[in-house]
């Protein structure tokens, strides 16, 4: 009877001992998770000239874990925008310092994390504010494109706070016209929105070596929109030099 209970108390011992090794509970070794950053906003920037993208200034920022510490051997620093893109990751026994990369105007919850050699992870969230301003010129055109925008955040997240307008017609002079000078353009700025109701509208007249300016806000963030210049009346070619900012609450 002896041996059978001590049998027993051998075979209780060895499952706690194994039960105890296969065990998937965290081992509750902390991180404590510190990034610093000198920005978390930015503003990507799209120039057209005649109507054709020439360049596209997307915004970088800088995130650094350096004064992160943990427990155990941390082995990643990550960044993850959460917009479904895959995360931005660097080996933490060689980098402290993590970049992303943001090409589309938002408001982002960017989760900043650290792992260490177990498994564990630590999670930061940190907002991040991307604009967008649209640089569009048109030199010598009586028939002026139009300048699509859309300022619906791709990401799904918060709706921009308004659209900024800022467009210059220019009559340039003719200096070699033999008639004795250039005439006055009549034209029509118009935003649109989808549906193609004109949410703003100003007519201008602009004379030969004169400029006209239009500066307004739009608060319609919902939907594709579009801005014209209808050339309503006259002979000479404009030039149009003009910006549409997309922004959000800071």
């Amino acid at each position: 009877m002896g041996q059978v209970r001590t049998t027993f108390i051998l075979i209780l011992f060895f499952s706690a001992s194994f039960s105890g090794c296969l065990s998937n509970e965290p081992t509750g070794e902390k991180i404590d998770l510190l990034v610093n950053y000198e920005l978390n906003n930015g503003t990507v920037v799209e120039s057209y000239s005649n109507g054709e993208l020439t360049f596209t200034s997307e915004v970088t920022l800088d995130f650094d874990f350096s004064q992160t510490t943990a427990d155990s051997k941390l082995v990643t620093y990550g960044l993850d925008k959460m917009d479904g893109s895959s995360p931005t990751t660097v080996n933490a026994n060689s980098a402290t310092s993590v970049s992303v990369e943001f090409s589309n105007h938002g408001i982002y919850n960017l989760t900043a994390y650290a792992i260490d050699e177990n498994g564990e992870q630590k999670n930061l969230t940190i907002p991040v504010r991307i604009e967008l301003r649209i640089e569009w010129v048109e030199t010598n055109t009586n028939n002026p494109q139009t300048l699509v925008f859309d300022p619906t955040p791709s990401n799904g997240g918060q709706h921009a706070l308004m659209i900024e307008v800022n467009s210059t017609v220019e009559n340039p002079s003719l200096i070699n016209d033999i008639s004795g000078g250039g005439q006055s353009v009549e034209f029509t700025w118009n935003i649109a929105d989808e549906q193609d109701d004109i949410c703003q509208s100003r007519s201008g007249q602009v004379e030969d070596g004169e400029a006209e300016f239009w500066n307004t806000i739009h608060f319609n963030t919902y939907g594709i929109h579009e801005l014209r210049i209808n050339y309503d009346e006259g002979q000479d070619s404009i030039s149009i030099n003009q910006s549409v900012s997309i922004i959000y609450e800071s």
